[in-house]
């Protein structure tokens, strides 16, 4: 008897959203002083060429993202698309390599095929075909971490 491999399940929680910009020193005024969300302090991923910060608390996280230099990803994005684009939706995983798995073997297509460090824990990338044209992005639950200056 050959088992069906395990279903892909997320707990459907959102950990965030993220926009990404051409300067973050510009944009975090708006979702600070405009909308009231409270900033936490911006950091430099360079194996992902990008910096990013988290503004809001709770159910209500906005991450902004920013190019370092214009061969990434995202400044390819951000190009394509204009300032201050949705980039992507971040739902948390349980179990992120066995949820990796899971898609894989479901053929969903993934960006990443192992976890990854990230601000708040390590996450995974699911490629944008596979979301409708949506870039998803899993955080591990169990590597998840609160930013504590984000509620400052």
């Amino acid at each position: 008897m050959t088992l069906a491999p395990r279903r892909p399940t997320l707990s459907g929680e959102l950990h965030h959203v993220a926009v990404v910009v051409p300067s973050i020193e510009a944009a975090i005024p708006f979702y600070r002083d405009t909308l009231g969300l409270a900033s936490g302090p911006i950091h430099e991923l360079p194996d992902q060429h990008v910096r990013a910060v988290f503004l809001g608390t709770g159910a209500t996280r906005i991450e902004i993202i920013e190019p370092l230099d214009a061969t990434s990803g995202v400044a390819t994005f951000l190009a394509a698309r204009g300032p201050s684009a949705l980039h992507h939706v971040c739902f948390v995983a349980d179990d992120l390599p066995a949820t990796l798995a899971a898609f894989a073997a479901a053929g969903v297509e993934l960006v990443d095929r192992v976890p990854r460090s990230g601000v708040h824990g390590d996450v995974a990338f699911l490629h944008p075909r596979a979301g409708d044209g949506v870039l998803i992005e899993l955080i591990d639950r169990a590597t998840l971490r609160d930013d504590p200056a984000a509620t400052t």
